[in-house]
């Protein structure tokens, strides 16, 4: 499928391959960009159920940088009806991450407790409005007051300011000492003993990414006394099969979601293609709330 983009994600997959620290996998297009949506410009001979002209969004393995990218048909979402053609591009990675990560690893039930860390992310706040919009009750942490009331907008039942309170004491609070259910980390090494601290008895911590380090110590004494799993997951690098099975998932169980209004992308910025640079600097640096956008 050829597709004519009409806005790329940013992601901080892309930060990291730009600094040599994530190469695509093998195959893939090496340009940046995990995600886009567009228009169905050509279809392959034995693609069945797609149209020229039709909208999408597309989960990638690279290329989303560019005015047109080839994607397998199997990675194409329809445009959501309550979502713009340019937003939807939001949609892909963030949307992917959190139900693989909160359902497929976090087995996540209605009634759990969640914590997602960053929750003024991309993923966090897609995260925070699914594990809302399943059932969930959902803790977060965020950077200063101001992000904390946002990301209480999108659905948190509690957001913990990282800045000036320790998360531990506080999810152990919320929950009466149990802790939470499902923990959802993007920060890695620094945050895994309080992760295990704050995780229930049975629960499940997911990292999905290394912000502040890839190695830590572990004590076994605890995970095994609360019988607690430590989840290591990722997207890009899995089998064009799981992917379809990923997509396939989404659409189905997360598409209704948007169209419904339930859950919706969280845009910080729409960028020209050429300010890539600033876009970078905006999630480097912390500044975006959401998603930042690219627009050939």
């Amino acid at each position: 499928m050829l597709i004519e983009v009409a806005a790329a994600g940013v992601n901080r997959a892309d930060l990291l391959q730009r600094a040599g620290q994530y190469p695509p996998p093998p195959g893939a297009s090496p340009i940046l960009g995990l995600e886009v949506s567009g228009v169905v410009t050509a279809v392959g001979s034995q693609v069945h159920g797609w149209v020229e002209g039709d909208a999408v969004a597309a989960l990638l393995a690279g290329g989303g940088y560019a005015e047109q990218v080839c994607v397998p048909a199997s990675q194409l979402h329809p445009l959501p009806a309550s979502v713009d053609l340019i937003d939807a591009a939001a949609l892909p990675e963030a949307a992917a991450t959190s139900w693989v990560s909160l359902v497929g690893a976090g087995g996540l039930r209605p009634g759990d407790a969640v914590l997602v860390h960053g929750g003024s992310g991309g993923v966090g706040t897609f995260a925070i409005q699914l594990a809302a919009a399943l059932g969930a009750r959902v803790l977060t942490t965020a950077g200063g007051p101001a992000r904390c009331r946002r990301c209480l907008e999108l659905g948190a039942d509690v957001a913990i300011d990282h800045r000036s309170e320790e998360f531990v004491s506080r999810v152990l609070e919320e929950t009466d000492g149990r802790g939470a259910d499902v923990v959802l980390d993007v920060i890695g090494a620094d945050y895994l003993a309080r992760n295990l601290a704050a995780v229930a008895v049975g629960g499940r911590i997911v990292v999905i990414g290394l912000q502040r380090g890839a190695r830590a110590e572990l004590d076994l004494a605890t995970l095994l006394a609360k019988r607690a799993s430590i989840i290591g997951t990722t997207l890009r690098s899995r089998s064009a099969a799981e992917k379809a099975a990923i997509v396939a998932d989404v659409t189905e169980h997360v598409w209704p979601l948007l169209e419904a209004g339930t859950i919706h992308p969280v845009i910080h910025a729409r960028l020209p293609l050429d300010q890539a640079d600033r876009a970078h600097e905006m999630l480097r640096t912390g500044e975006a709330f959401g998603k930042v956008l690219l627009i050939p």
